[in-house]
């Protein structure tokens, strides 16, 4: 695994419930600002096995990517979680989370 892999991991794992975060600002956060769709296929291909909080993370205009039923069940488990889904979207400046960075 890389160690942008490894970040990617370490901080969906870190997403309290009632919060969100978005693809680009995952990559940010890993070192790569440029790599939201590779935030989006570690989602896709590690969630499972890593029991990762797939579905709080959103797309960059703080809506559900995910259709079909794939998207219904991420808009129920936000739900559940006390965050306000309508129409797929989602307050980003009421649920955003930000991670905190000490150096």
């Amino acid at each position: 695994m890389t160690d942008f892999t490894i970040q990617v991991l370490h901080i969906i794992s870190s997403i309290p419930s009632g919060k969100v975060m978005t693809y680009g600002q995952i990559a940010a956060y890993a070192g790569n600002p440029r790599s939201a769709r590779q935030v989006s296929r570690i989602l896709h291909s590690m969630s499972e096995k890593h029991n990762l909080p797939w579905h709080r993370v959103i797309n960059s205009k703080g809506t559900i990517s995910l259709t079909g039923e794939a998207g219904f069940l991420q808009g129920q488990m936000l739900s559940a979680e006390g965050i306000s889904v309508i129409n797929k979207k989602i307050d980003l400046k009421k649920h955003l989370f930000e991670l905190t960075i000490f150096i």
